[in-house]
């Protein structure tokens, strides 16, 4: 599916103000809803969702029946008030970048745009960041995006990345059914990802996964001999591209495939990016699965 390319992930960056990035990613994703012509998304948003069997037709709105040829029905804030969690891997590896941002600087601003969409839609917003352990927690409220998003602009690189035991403490910590979007570049076992992603899942909530890499993690473009440093451990290992590429992109390829393969037989919601791509495509993933998530709760 051809995205809308609102801005550039680059071009975001020189942007210091968080909460105007968000709000220039999501009013720029919001006016491109509203032109597509072949999405099935509800065009009011917040205020409006499709018609299903069973509603009461009283609620059918026809003014935007009129505009659409589509049922919808009109929506109480009680009917989409939803709990919003972002979790954001700030963990060391996530400090690398090979051109233009780092994948955390990425991971923030996704967990920006995601937390004042979700706003957007009368949602209560929250936010963990984690490394080895939950490094800080904000509740999810309605009245705690201003919190959310000054904490995700003061946020620095952490120490090792270990999934199990801060989500573990998040969900036990969760006390509310909760859309949970953990943002992470998942350098751990595709087993023990999903060990860790059941806790939350156990407990009711919906899981979505935005699996964040540097291009360079992807397609391996060195040349020439370098030493290349594990940003956790701080060990350097001298390594000759040319004799690792296809080694390399075998694993890989077989990382990536094991994490998509578990994650969708365990009905959770996996994305991968890159740092390169549009925010606002993130954006479109989130919104699809929470109009899903919406018919069934």
């Amino acid at each position: 599916m051809r995205t809308y390319g609102f801005l550039d992930p680059v071009v975001l960056a020189r942007i210091d103000n968080l909460e105007l990035l968000a709000r220039t990613v999501v009013d720029g994703f919001i006016n491109g809803l509203h032109r597509s012509p072949y999405l099935g998304l509800s065009i009011d948003f917040a205020e409006h969702r499709p018609y299903m069997p069973g509603d009461d037709i009283r609620r059918i709105d026809w003014r935007v029946f009129g505009r659409t040829d589509r049922f919808y029905v009109k929506e109480f804030e009680a009917d989409t008030n939803a709990n919003f969690i972002a979790i954001l891997d700030i963990s060391r590896s996530m400090d690398y970048t090979s051109d233009g941002i780092s994948k955390l600087d990425y991971g923030r601003y996704l967990a920006a745009c995601l937390s004042y969409f979700s706003r957007q839609q009368r949602d209560r917003v929250g936010l963990v960041t984690i490394d080895s352990d939950v490094v800080e927690m904000v509740p999810p409220s309605a009245k705690h995006l201003d919190i959310v998003l000054h904490t995700i602009d003061r946020i620095s690189p952490g120490g090792r990345g270990e999934l199990e035991v801060p989500l573990l403490k998040i969900a036990e910590a969760i006390k509310r059914r909760s859309i949970v979007a953990l943002i992470s570049d998942l350098y751990q076992e595709p087993s023990s990802v999903l060990r860790a992603l059941k806790y939350l899942q156990n407990k009711g909530n919906d899981v979505l996964v935005f699996h964040v890499l540097d291009r360079a993690e992807i397609d391996f473009p060195f040349e020439g001999a370098v030493n290349m440093e594990d940003l956790e451990s701080g060990e350097r290992i001298p390594v000759v591209p040319e004799r690792q590429r296809q080694k390399y992109l075998e694993l890989m390829r077989a990382h990536l495939g094991e994490i998509a393969r578990l994650l969708a037989e365990s009905r959770m919601d996996y994305f991968l990016f890159d740092t390169s791509q549009p925010l606002d495509y993130a954006l479109f993933k989130y919104l699809s699965r929470r109009e899903s998530l919406s018919r069934v709760r």
